[in-house]
């Protein structure tokens, strides 16, 4: 675990503590579970892919090969040396 510092002003860290004594926890541990579930609460999600097996291409491997396939078009220089090729990272 790591300590930080975090400025919270009179009448939070009075409600925060009075909580705290309530529980018989620590401030701490009360300051730390709320932040864990605000960043829960508001993590970035991702939205699902809905267009993935929409249609027929013909292709039996597209499962597999999603990413390689929707990806292929998008090569800055597509037809010239891939990145592997060329040494850079």
């Amino acid at each position: 675990m790591k300590r930080t510092t975090v400025f919270l002003d009179e009448g939070l860290e009075r409600d925060v503590k009075a909580l705290a004594e309530r529980q018989g926890r620590t401030a701490a541990s009360v300051v730390r579970e709320a932040l864990a579930e605000y960043v829960v609460r508001n993590r970035e999600k991702r939205p699902a892919l809905s267009f993935l097996a929409a249609g027929r291409s013909g292709r039996r491997d597209v499962a597999e090969r999603h990413e390689e396939i929707l990806f292929e078009e998008l090569e800055p220089h597509r037809g010239g040396p891939s990145r592997a090729d060329s040494g850079a990272c």
